[in-house]
């Protein structure tokens, strides 16, 4: 079972801390955090100290050096989201379809191009700043793990075929068993536009480049409220910003300040273990690199190995929020490390028994059409916003930095003009129906999955029930 970690980094947070976070913040061992204690004027004020606020306020300063730029984070930046993810840096080649019927052909290939370039410049960033985020670039592999998987790629790539976009190979079933490290694979295709990545260390990396920029940030300051007037005024605790601008960059905290989002999105979890390190063993099973492994299923597992020999699995679609709140399930270790343990079991049997030391759970923001919306809050015309990734953000909020920072300059480009700039599209139902549907149809999926696992044909109704997930897409890494 899960061992539990409390905050150790510097004694300046306290409660859980996520494997990833803690990991980075041991690297930082005398870091104080910089508080606001005193009003202060800026062009730009940033609400969320996250990926996406770290890459608009970096995107910003290198289109506009000249603004002064604020970042205000109620924790540590990279506590919430950003530094408790599985650090799998994916695409949305595989949300092709769901892309062209929201945004058309030519948009839907402009999006599945950028999320993979949004790879390549992620690491480019990383190298030329030096941030140590053990990003490695070794693809992804995205495979069938029963019958009734097989086959569910092919309408999704003859479709990039056709645009010339695919970036994905089909592998014969013995280079997959043996690439995933895992007999339970049965069908299998990599694409190299992929990597994995140490998620706290990236975000603390960011961070520092932000702040080498010119980039005002501080931490243990959040928000209270915000006012609009000729700019915007926003209070923290001790203070007071006056801001010309300002963007809400706060995932699946936006709800605790707008309500007006309620219904957009579903507050679910992503839950996740590690071993201690392995490294012997883990080449024994042949996972000797950092390509990430993600199955076929509605609320996916996805899998990984790090630099030090350790393996991390997580799955999605396991704790739904009721009316969307943060609470304590958030920020504590999982509460299914039991359903972890058995599909780590099942995926690696010679691992069985395997000392896990530690898990965590992370919210994902999910949309209803599994995307990020972008947009200027209504009634506010210099405050902007971005959220609903989805659990499918590492690479993608790199994406938000472009889409925040051209809305905030006012520029009409390719960013701008994106079909993810006109916010969220639909609504899910009020409570208590939202939830109790989410968990109608969690438990139809589980049972469906488990009959496919069998060989099986699942009940009837478990499959039209597991159709209504299909807008919230295959995430949560």
């Amino acid at each position: 079972m899960a061992k539990q970690h409390a905050a150790q980094s510097s004694g300046k947070s306290s409660g859980f801390q996520p494997f990833w976070f803690r990991q980075a913040m041991e690297l930082e061992p005398n870091y104080q955090a910089k508080v606001l204690k005193q009003d202060i004027e800026t062009d730009v004020c940033i609400v969320g100290g996250g990926y996406t606020g770290l890459w608009t306020a970096i995107t910003l300063k290198q289109q506009r050096p000249e603004l002064d730029i604020v970042i205000i984070e109620k924790g540590l930046c990279g506590s919430g989201a950003s530094g408790r993810n599985g650090g799998c840096m994916l695409t949305w080649s595989t949300k092709y379809l769901s892309l062209k019927k929201l945004y058309g052909e030519e948009q839907a290939v402009q999006l599945v191009k950028a999320s993979e370039q949004a790879v390549y410049e992620i690491e480019a960033f990383c190298q030329t700043h030096n941030i140590d985020a053990e990003l490695r670039r070794h693809g992804t592999l995205y495979t069938a793990t029963n019958q009734a998987q097989v086959g569910g790629m092919e309408p999704v790539l003859a479709e990039l075929d056709k645009h010339e976009i695919n970036s994905w190979k089909a592998w014969e079933a013995r280079r997959v068993k043996e690439e995933a490290g895992s007999d339970s694979h049965i069908e299998g295709y990599f694409s190299p536009a992929a990597a994995s990545v140490q998620s706290g260390k990236l975000v603390r990396g960011l961070k520092r480049v932000a702040e080498e920029m010119g980039i005002r940030i501080f931490e243990q300051t959040p928000m209270l409220d915000m006012v609009e007037d000729n700019g915007v005024t926003i209070k923290t605790p001790n203070s007071n910003i006056y801001a010309r601008k300002a963007v809400m960059a706060l995932n699946a905290w936006m709800l605790e300040k707008f309500p007006q989002f309620k219904n957009k999105i579903v507050v679910v979890s992503s839950d996740m273990v590690i071993t201690k390190p392995i490294p012997d063993k883990l080449e024994k099973l042949g996972l000797n690199d950092g390509k990430t492994v993600i199955d076929s299923r509605t609320f996916v597992h996805y899998y990984r190995t790090t630099e030090d020999g350790r393996l991390m699995l997580g799955k999605g679609g396991n704790h739904f929020s009721f009316a969307n709140k943060l609470s304590s399930v958030f920020d504590s270790p999982s509460r299914y490390v039991e359903l972890l343990n058995t599909s780590f079991n099942k995926l690696f049997p010679s691992l069985k028994g395997e000392e896990f030391e530690a898990s965590w759970t992370g919210p994902s923001d999910r949309s209803v059409t599994g995307l990020p919306f972008f947009g200027k809050l209504e009634g506010n015309s210099n405050v902007f916003y971005g959220l609903g990734y989805s659990g499918n953000g590492v690479a993608q909020t790199w994406i938000g930095g472009q889409v925040l920072s051209s809305l905030v300059i006012g520029v009409e480009n390719e960013w701008s003009k994106s079909g993810l700039t006109t916010g969220p599209k639909g609504s899910f139902p009020p409570e208590p129906i939202r939830w109790l549907g989410a968990i109608l149809v969690r438990n139809a999926i589980r049972r469906k999955e488990c009959a496919e696992d069998a060989e099986q044909s699942p009940n009837w109704l478990d499959k039209q029930l597991a159709k209504l997930a299909n807008a919230a897409g295959k995430a949560d890494k």
